[in-house]
């Protein structure tokens, strides 16, 4: 259980941990020499406040922005703690689960195990990972070979505990990174049974860029006086990362908004964050259609899917990764110049994440927002949540189009304009922009034009007569000489009609005789 006398490191506390290198926290010769390989001589603020803390076998819990190195401050004193248990034995007894790390997405699980086998290639701890939406025989394979470092989403973990491929009773470090995420995404039961599954006496460290009275809440509930570590202002975004807000007319605006913000900015790679699949697939389409090379990510694709979409645009093959929350967290693309906001999120964390995918390690990055109305709830909770106004700015050299059908005006001077049918934006949007006079003299024209071509087209349709007049029934009389007789019907037709009458007599319209 948590006190309250935690000790809190604020913002301040940085600026004695700006000259501290990695040799100075006691690491391992071997972690030293990965580290130094990776070109990482210098540690974060987090690192250099959470990792002696870590190591020292307290309960953690760290505040910090994204990319600020989280990842760093937990899996090197993992790494240093668990040395000694290190021995290159092929007998899976010797290698049990000593180090859980619990994540909410499958995307950041893959990238912390990469950082894990980075900073261990010259060790002999063994590390694997755990996640849906793949093979589950596989990692059944890698877990009897035996792990000193598991990495995994709560659901697929609790699915090898049930299989009996797994054994947590020897676990000594319990890591839960984004645990807010993991709330959000309904994840308590899950992590509630797998707490229950781990020895009472281990080391607990929780990092997160944002925390919440619902995490305190969760840490309280198995963490044992945990030190509470911030190196900046909690909620907080990055200071390198330029943040603008483009309100649109219209939500219909926004799939236009995306393709002229990716040209008249000249980016090179982006990622745009939408609340909705549907939404995510629509923006694919646009953008493909406008000749820009994009690809999607979320919670319906496959698993291959999502880690081929994510190395295509790590490459550079793909210009666009349009990407529900999914991608929020857990992503590293190094250098990546701009995230877009589709959709402002619902939940403001959300926002902070998402913009942290940009102005990573000290990098420069922007954050362009789309604001939409109705979205403005949205902005305001954001705002209130980072204590901070976004400039709102229109866009420029913007021209949105909405319109089914086009006509081209015959001047050559007004060959670029584009128009709006008639009653086409008020019946989809119940609204109207008003139109200057140039617009208004060329949409008369549009009308006239399209008047003149409906009539032309009414007269080039031949009429059948027999189809224009309602069916009326006619009296038949019988005659034993002359056979059938017709009598004239009491409302009259057209003479060009009435030898069809005669159908009625082979299709049995005549009344019988009595």
């Amino acid at each position: 259980m948590t006190n309250s006398d935690n000790t809190i490191l604020g913002a301040a506390a940085t600026d004695s941990v700006s000259q501290v290198l990695f040799e100075d926290l006691g690491l391992h010769a071997d972690i030293l020499r990965a580290l130094s390989e990776e070109g990482y001589s210098n540690p974060t603020p987090i690192q250099a406040q959470a990792i002696p803390i870590a190591l020292s076998g307290q309960d953690l819990m760290g505040a910090a922005q994204t990319g600020t190195g989280k990842t760093a401050g937990f899996c090197l004193p993992i790494l240093q703690n668990l040395l000694p248990h290190s021995n290159y034995s092929a007998s899976p007894a010797r290698h049990p689960v000593r180090a859980l790390v619990l994540t909410p997405t499958r995307e950041l699980a893959d990238q912390i195990f990469d950082n894990v086998r980075r900073y261990a290639k010259y060790t002999a701890l063994r590390s694997t990972v755990v996640f849906g939406g793949v093979d589950i025989v596989q990692q059944h394979q890698q877990l009897r070979q035996g792990v000193e470092i598991l990495i995994a989403t709560p659901g697929r973990l609790l699915d090898h505990v049930q299989q009996k491929s797994v054994n947590l009773s020897q676990v000594q470090i319990l890591v839960l990174d984004e645990a807010d995420r993991m709330l959000d995404m309904g994840f308590l039961p899950d992590l509630q049974r797998i707490i229950n599954l781990l020895p009472q006496q281990r080391q607990n460290l929780m990092f997160s860029a944002t925390f919440s009275n619902e995490i305190n809440k969760l840490a309280r509930s198995f963490m044992r006086s945990p030190v509470t570590v911030e190196v900046a202002r909690r909620n907080a975004t990055s200071e390198n990362i330029q943040q603008v807000v483009f309100p649109v007319e219209f939500v219909d605006y926004k799939l236009s908004a995306v393709s002229h913000l990716l040209r008249h900015y000249q980016l090179k790679q982006a990622i745009v964050f939408t609340n909705t699949k549907l939404a995510a697939g629509r923006l694919v389409r646009q953008l493909l259609a406008d000749q820009i090379s994009a690809c999607a990510i979320h919670g319906d694709k496959t698993q291959s899917d999502r880690m081929k979409a994510l190395d295509a645009f790590k490459s550079g093959e793909v210009t666009v990764l349009v990407a529900t929350d999914v991608a929020a967290r857990g992503i590293d693309i190094a250098d990546l110049p701009c995230v877009i906001n589709f959709d402002l999120p619902h939940s403001p964390e959300d926002y902070v994440h998402r913009i942290g995918r940009t102005g990573r390690a000290g990098a420069q990055g922007v954050a362009y927002s789309l604001l939409a109305p109705g979205d403005e709830r949205h902005l305001v909770e954001i705002e209130k949540l980072i204590k901070k106004s976004l400039t709102q700015t229109a866009l420029i050299d913007f021209n949105p189009v909405l319109q089914r059908g086009r006509f081209t005006p015959r001047s050559s001077q007004q060959t670029t304009t584009r128009l709006v049918p008639p009653g086409d934006v008020t019946s989809r949007l119940g609204s109207r922009r008003r139109l200057s006079k140039d617009e208004k003299t060329t949409e008369l024209r549009f009308d006239e034009e399209f008047e003149r071509l409906r009539r032309r087209l009414q007269q080039s349709v031949v009429h059948d007569d027999l189809f224009r007049f309602p069916y009326t029934e006619k009296l038949v009389a019988v005659t034993p000489s002359s056979g059938f007789e017709f009598v004239a019907a009491k409302r009259s037709r057209p003479k060009s009609v009435q030898s069809h009458s005669s159908l009625a007599v082979l299709l049995g319209g005549v009344p019988k005789h009595k």
